[in-house]
């Protein structure tokens, strides 16, 4: 039997099973079409084979880390969860995906990692609590930097820097962009509801779902979209309906009477593939940090020894403190 695909993923929280929109996107589509996957939910990007994530291991085409590219792959393996869509709601998949991508998750970046409030209070805790020592005091706020330079390049820096522009125009399309959803989704299980006579979810619901999701559960101090959101009864029921459906126990610890299941039937695996590596650059990395403190701070400093006269020989720190001392 064929080894399953494996995916890492950020690790859950918030009761999410991820709390990362791709990673929680892939997880979703995963779930949806049964495709046998080994999850293995992790606490920082060095703990995937790409260094990123979502990251796909497969068999044939190396590792994937792209989302787009990791659910093209899925579905070359015939885990395809919109092969009865018509042509028309093909078409609607990708407008609404690409209406998703423009306008909501720019929004959903900057209310999670730019927004002073969120990121101090929320995001950056959440991260600094979940991530191992010592990558926690710095990785972060390289994510932080990482997504307010993409944002830069998306909306540049009149917005970053206008507050009053921001608000009346992107969160203005943010909350347009989930009026509209709700008024697509109507009184409909998935956004294709009405198509089957048992429906079922198909791509779009994934990414719908695993951008408002977070949006929805996250504790924000500063929720002034998340307060639209919640306004928007028909969404708020769409994704707690998917989270019962498809992820039972996945926001947290599962309970003792529901066995988790392993292998090659969609089965999930916590453990870490990389363990013995990890705990090295682990140490490493921690060993760098406190020479460099050292030296920073001048506990430590690298002296060249010099040949004195005949005779005569350096003063060792030992000596050096006994003659003090004298």
């Amino acid at each position: 039997m064929a080894a399953p695909m494996e995916l890492f993923c950020w690790a859950g929280g918030w009761g999410l099973p991820s709390v990362d929109p791709d990673c929680l996107a892939v997880l979703t589509y995963a779930r949806f079409t049964g495709a046998p996957l080994k999850v293995h939910r992790v606490t920082s990007p060095w703990r995937s084979p790409s260094g990123r994530l979502p990251a796909l291991k497969t068999r044939d085409e190396g590792t994937i880390s792209k989302t787009q590219q990791i659910i093209t792959h899925l579905r070359k393996q015939k885990y395809n969860a919109d092969y009865d869509l018509s042509a028309t709601q093909g078409a609607d998949t990708l407008a609404f995906v690409s209406l998703l991508e423009e306008k909501l998750l720019p929004v959903l970046i900057h209310t999670f990692w730019v927004d002073t409030k969120n990121y101090v209070e929320h995001t950056r805790k959440w991260y600094a609590e979940t991530i191992p020592f010592p990558l926690n005091f710095f990785l972060p706020n390289c994510m932080h930097k990482q997504h307010l330079e993409r944002l830069q390049l998306m909306w540049g820096d009149s917005y970053m820097e206008d507050e009053e522009k921001l608000e009346k125009e992107v969160y203005q399309d943010a909350r347009e962009c989930l009026t509209l959803l709700s008024q697509r989704l109507g009184s409909q299980k998935f956004f294709f509801g009405d198509s089957f006579l048992c429906p079922r979810p198909a791509s779009l619901d994934a990414f719908v779902f695993s951008r408002l999701a977070p949006l929805l559960k996250a504790k924000l101090p500063n929720g002034k979209l998340q307060q639209h959101l919640k306004s928007l009864q028909n969404l708020c029921n769409y994704c707690t309906s998917i989270l019962s459906l498809y992820f039972p126990w996945d926001g947290g610890e599962p309970p003792a009477s529901a066995p988790r299941v392993a292998g090659t039937d969609g089965g999930e695996a916590e453990e870490d593939p990389h363990k013995r590596r990890n705990q090295l650059l682990s140490v490493l990395v921690g060993l760098a940090a406190m020479l460099g403190y050292g030296f920073l701070s001048g506990i430590v400093s690298i002296q060249r020894g010099s040949t004195g006269p005949a005779g005569h020989q350096p003063i060792t720190l030992e000596e050096e403190e006994k003659e003090e001392e004298e």
